[in-house]
Formats: C-alpha cells, structure tokens, sequence
C-alpha cells in the first residue's frame, strides 16, 4: 500500500450526481463541481480495507483525509452510509471499485474517535450509530467549535453584535450567501451556538421553526 503516500499531483474526476434519495444530505449550495480526486483514489486496493494492522490504519487515515476534502468541496454537512456508497467517493466507477457499506462505516467510526481520525465524525443520534438504513453522520470539515468562533468573528465584523438574528438568517438569508456555513443543517447549528451559548457569549431562544439568537 506504499502507493497511497504517492506526492503525484490529484487527478480531476467528475462528480457522479448523488442518486435523488441523497440530496436531504447536501446543502442547499452545493455544487456538482470537478473534484480531484488523489492519485491512491486510482488504486485498487484502497478499495478493499486491508487485514494487516498498519496498512489499515494508513488507510483509515487516508480515507479520513480524503472525505473531509470531498464534503468541505461539496459542502456537505451530514452522512448516510448507506445513501453516499454510490457517490464518486466510495464508487469508482472506470475502476469498477467500490468501499463496501461495512467499510464506509468502519471510517466513519474512525473518524469519530479522537485519537483515530481526530475526532472530525460524529453520529446522529436517533440514526442507528452506525448501524441500520437510516445511519447518518455528521462530517465535522469544521469543528463545531471553529464554526462558532467564525460565525463569532462575522457578526463582531458586520456590527450585528447585541442584534437577534432567526436561525434561518443565518443560514440561509442572503448575508449567509457565500459563507461557509450556508445551508448548515438546523441541528448541527444548534450544536454550533450552543458552543457560545456555554461561553456566554450567545443567547439562543424561541420555539422549533421561529428560534432566534442574539450574540453578546
């Protein structure tokens, strides 16, 4: 598996449409854009995880890195297992290779360790964690705790410090355009606020659909 620290420059590959049972789990910016894939997409072991212990662990690692890029460029929030194995990501189709369902699942595991893939996976709960259809992961690209202090740092920096702003103006009016966390799913900017909210920097209130929040 030595080919997976290959420094080959990424090969581009299209993006395959994620099959319409998918979309729930793609922002509303995303974009079915080129993303490039690394030369070890290319490999046909990668595909299968292997037996050997430090071969598997390098391949934990390098599927840990290689959908944290593909969500970040796709701008997806959340995971099913079961819905993402016909993306490109895990489906090679000129290859004719793909990461089998359990393996998917095994990644993600990794992924929410913290002395694994660094703790950047975490399910949802009421999902099945990990196991059964409806399995879905939230893909930290960012930490909660990062996207806190930047949506910290835009409202100190557009003056609305002391104003209410609604959970959907934040997410999906037009001053969310173009910010990195357009479209976030409701529930993971709870998770988000909640980080200011124990810093006593945010107050969150209201009911379900007409919740606000005020940043101090």
């Amino acid at each position: 598996m030595s080919s997976l620290t290959s420094s080959t420059s990424p090969q581009p590959s299209t993006l395959t449409t994620p099959p319409p049972s998918t979309t729930s789990a793609l922002s509303s910016t995303t974009t079915l854009t080129t993303f490039p894939f690394p030369p070890h997409h290319t490999f046909p072991p990668f595909f299968t995880l292997q037996p050997n212990t430090t071969t598997r662990r390098a391949q934990l690692h390098h599927w840990t890195t290689l959908i944290l890029a593909y969500t970040k460029h796709h701008h997806i929030f959340r995971l099913s297992p079961i819905e993402a194995q016909d993306w490109d990501l895990f489906f090679n189709k000129p290859l004719r290779r793909r990461l089998a369902l359990r393996d998917i699942r095994e990644v993600i595991e990794f992924m929410c360790i913290p002395e694994g893939g660094g703790g950047r996976a975490e399910w949802i709960k009421g999902a099945g964690k990990g196991s059964g259809e409806s399995a879905e992961a939230w893909i930290y690209w960012r930490r909660p705790e990062e996207w806190a202090a930047m949506m910290e740092a835009w409202v100190e920096a557009t003056g609305q410090k002391g104003q209410v702003l609604t959970l959907y103006e934040l997410v999906e009016g037009d001053a969310a355009r173009g910010l990195e966390w357009g479209g976030m799913d409701m529930e993971l900017l709870g998770k988000c606020l909640q980080v200011l909210v124990k810093k006593g920097k945010a107050g969150v209130f209201g009911q379900e659909g007409e919740s606000g929040v005020k940043f101090f």
